[in-house]
């Protein structure tokens, strides 16, 4: 399975995220826990290629094999879904499964035998529907950081962009560039 995906994220300060928690947490909102599990090859060849790959999994017991790769706008989210047995075999160390993600791994030039895990990140999220979009709060926890985020996930690029700029300012948020899950993840690794 394949999508587009545009978003628009920034981190937040514990402050600011309660502030918007109380905000945007109602009845009609969703939250869902959810654990990455990021993978590359030892030399970071997806990072190189600005990719991202991960294992999500759920308390649902839903898993996700997802391949995020760039686009002109937004990224191309190839995405595989696993079994229990899958997941826990991958996360141990056996080969990716066969399939689209796997396809999309060797069109890039990446051995998919060579890919390995390098850890897991854990996200408390809320969920819910805002002007054209979804609006995400995530709460992480990974190698002992803790980090808040916003996220605006929109089919429309431009008015999703001021949608996004306009929710900032209205709870006197500073914008600022935020790097994604993996690359935070990635970042703290290496420290």
């Amino acid at each position: 399975m394949q999508e587009r995906e545009i978003e628009f994220k920034n981190l937040l300060t514990k402050t600011e995220y309660t502030a918007l928690l109380a905000h945007f947490k109602t009845a009609a909102a969703t939250t869902i826990t959810q654990t990455n599990s990021y993978f590359d090859t030892p030399d970071y060849q997806l990072k190189e290629q600005h990719c991202g790959l991960r294992i999500r999994t759920f308390a649902t017991k839903q898993n996700e094999l997802t391949l995020k790769s760039p686009l002109p706008v937004g990224l191309l989210e190839t995405t595989a879904f696993l079994s229990d047995e899958q997941t826990n075999d991958i996360l141990a160390g056996s080969p990716l499964p066969q399939g689209e993600v796997y396809d999309a791994l060797i069109a890039r030039g990446i051995d998919p035998q060579a890919i390995v895990c390098f850890g897991s990140l854990t996200t408390e999220r809320i969920e819910c529907s805002y002007q054209s979009g979804l609006l995400v709060l995530d709460h992480s926890r990974y190698l002992g950081q803790e980090d808040y985020e916003i996220e605006f996930e929109v089919p429309d690029e431009q008015i999703g962009q001021l949608e996004f700029n306009a929710l900032l300012e209205a709870f006197s948020i500073k914008q600022q560039p935020t790097s994604n899950k993996v690359a935070r993840f990635i970042r703290r690794l290496k420290r």
